[in-house]
């Protein structure tokens, strides 16, 4: 069975094919963006529970960066060396790990070291939101110099991946989408915001660690983009890129008009096949047959799992048990799988 096999790319084996999606946890009461002790606690279950590959959290590239006031940065050495002891613990399960950097543009709360938020264009995302103030050229070049730092201290802090979040309404899928992205400059066209983004952290990040991205295929907008727009703003990037993760939506506050078990998949294998690229996908999936279908029948690589994971953390080793592969769960839980 696919799920409990070794995943094994070119730059990285995971030890099997189950992804923690990233999810805000919305927990530095201090507002500075530091690691906290339920941080670590919180991936460390994950990775007792054998998830052979932890995607942290939403993680701002500057202050404005940032979703909220309560999320996770990495634009300073402080917040990188808080973020080793996570790393580390999640290591001695043999699990891998990766942060998910970002900066949340107009649809950023932060106001502490914020004076504003900023977008492509000066359009809010709905009335609750602050209108956000329009980046300058040399703005939106400034905010490629915070992914590349970003990048740079991801590697320094020992994470295995890079995932940059091109996805859900925040700042680079504000420059995908042409609902969010009026401009007149050449940052206008995605392609060329994609391309000069990754340039910069490739800069940083190192060549042997796996680069990745996560993409909404879709905005759920008659004037939005879909998966067949995303896959044309990709090919420019694909080689370098490792894995696409794929997600939808965010870009207004419109949801998928229908939602259910694997709803995303079908543009998961879509944009592996045309883009001859490793995907995760993602989407309600909480079941073993779902989870099978999907990697048996290679339409995505890995699979990821977000609120399941946050009610379950041990989901993995319960699978494993029901199978009698017992072999994957750590001795110190076997009384419990008895």
């Amino acid at each position: 069975m696919k799920l409990f096999e070794e995943y094994k790319h070119p730059k990285i084996t995971f030890k099997n094919h189950l992804v923690m999606a990233p999810m805000c946890m919305y927990s530095v009461d201090t507002h500075d963006g530091m690691v906290k002790p339920f941080h670590i606690g919180h991936y460390h279950a994950r990775a007792i529970g054998q998830v052979g590959y932890i995607i942290v959290e939403s993680t701002g590239i500057s202050p404005e960066g940032r979703i909220t006031d309560d999320c996770l940065g990495i634009w300073n050495n402080d917040q990188r060396d808080a973020f080793k002891p996570l790393v580390d613990a999640i290591h001695t399960t043999n699990s891998k790990v990766g942060i998910q950097i970002n900066h949340a543009g107009r649809k950023s709360t932060a106001t502490t070291e914020v004076k504003n938020c900023v977008a492509p264009s000066p359009i809010a995302f709905s009335e609750d939101y602050r209108t956000p103030s329009e980046l300058s050229t040399e703005d939106v070049k400034a905010i490629f110099k915070d992914f590349q730092e970003a990048a740079r201290r991801a590697d320094e802090a020992g994470f295995d991946t890079l995932e940059i979040h091109a996805a859900h309404g925040y700042l680079i899928s504000q420059f995908m989408s042409p609902i969010t992205n009026k401009r007149s400059d050449q940052y206008n066209n995605p392609k060329i915001f994609l391309k000069e983004l990754i340039d910069e952290i490739k800069k940083t990040w190192p060549e042997n660690k796996p680069l990745t991205m996560r993409i909404s295929y879709t905005d759920y907008e008659e004037d939005g983009y879909d998966v067949n727009n995303v896959i044309e703003m990709l090919k420019p990037v694909a080689n370098d890129l490792d894995i696409i993760h794929v997600s939808s939506g965010g870009i207004t506050p419109i949801a998928p008009p229908r939602i259910f078990p694997g709803y995303q998949v079908e543009a998961a294998t879509q944009i592996k096949n045309e883009l001859n690229i490793p995907v995760i996908t993602c989407g309600l999936i909480t079941q073993l047959d779902l989870v099978s279908d999907i990697l048996e029948n290679d339409r995505a690589d890995l699979v990821a799992m977000g609120r399941n994971l946050l009610k379950d953390p041990q989901w993995l080793l319960a699978q494993a048990q029901k199978r009698n592969k017992k072999q994957f769960i750590p001795k110190q839980y076997l009384r419990a799988y008895k």
